[in-house]
């Protein structure tokens, strides 16, 4: 009984399976790429209905713990981040625009942090690709005019992605790249209706990238925040353009007559 005498609400008999399953991982009865029990052993092991067992199975499945192969059975995962991290990006594409400041400034957080990171544990591999992407859009941004923002924007993902991937941490790499996934078609927006935002992003990316080959950890995380803050900006003061282009083509805002 609770503190004001109601009973607490009882547990599903899916919940009983969901938590029962987390348990055995968690204490290592279960491990990735092990095949789940047979229906008929683990309901009664569970104390719960055969249905109940497959619907708890289904969620599982959504949420990338487990997943069935026909004719063989269900298995573990490998539980990796991209794997259970996967339903943050279904969140993020169903956001709301009004959401969408709120998604951007944790993405400016998480690539802060990452870009600190990553400039302990890059590679010259890895700074040389990053040299290569931005050598690119070099030649580029000498000729506005004539620019493929397409272009501009995949060298940008680019960037971005390979700098997560260095940082050391799996699992923040991969919500870096669910949220930046929001983002991208405003950003396309904003290339094709104002070049100009081309050089400058270029220009951030070049500030962004000298700290990362300087191996300066505290200085790679302003100039990466500051350039995500950028963005932020300019979100937050085109609204009505960058709403529509998450779902389509721009269009003109109406006319506000009086």
């Amino acid at each position: 009984m609770s503190a004001g005498g109601a009973a607490p609400p009882a547990r599903s008999q899916t919940d009983v399976v969901i938590d029962a399953v987390k348990t055995m991982l968690r204490e290592g009865n279960l491990r990735a790429g092990d095949r789940l029990p047979i229906e008929r052993d683990l309901a009664p092991r569970l104390g719960v209905s055969r249905g109940s067992l497959r619907e708890a199975v289904r969620a599982l499945v959504a949420l990338g713990v487990l997943e069935s192969r026909q004719g063989d059975g269900t298995y573990v995962t490998a539980l990796d981040p991209a794997t259970l991290l996967s339903p943050l990006s279904f969140f993020v594409e169903m956001s709301e625009f009004s959401s969408a400041a709120e998604l951007l400034a944790v993405r400016r957080v998480l690539e802060a942090e990452s870009a600190s990171l990553a400039a302990l544990h890059l590679t010259e591999v890895q700074l040389a690709e990053l040299e290569a992407v931005l050598a690119d859009v070099d030649e580029m941004v000498c000729d506005l005019e004539h620019i493929h923002p397409e272009r501009t924007i995949e060298a940008d993902a680019t960037f971005h992605r390979i700098i997560a991937g260095a940082c050391g941490n799996s699992a923040l790499a991969v919500l870096i790249e669910n949220l930046s996934s929001r983002t991208v078609r405003a950003r396309l927006w904003r290339s094709v209706n104002q070049r100009e935002s081309i050089r400058s992003a270029h220009q951030q990316h070049r500030a962004i990238l000298a700290e990362l080959v300087a191996r300066n950890p505290d200085r790679a995380r302003v100039r990466m925040s500051t350039h995500l803050l950028d963005v932020e900006d300019f979100v937050a003061a085109h609204p009505y353009q960058v709403a529509l282009a998450q779902d389509g083509p721009v269009v003109p805002p109406p006319r506000q007559d009086g």
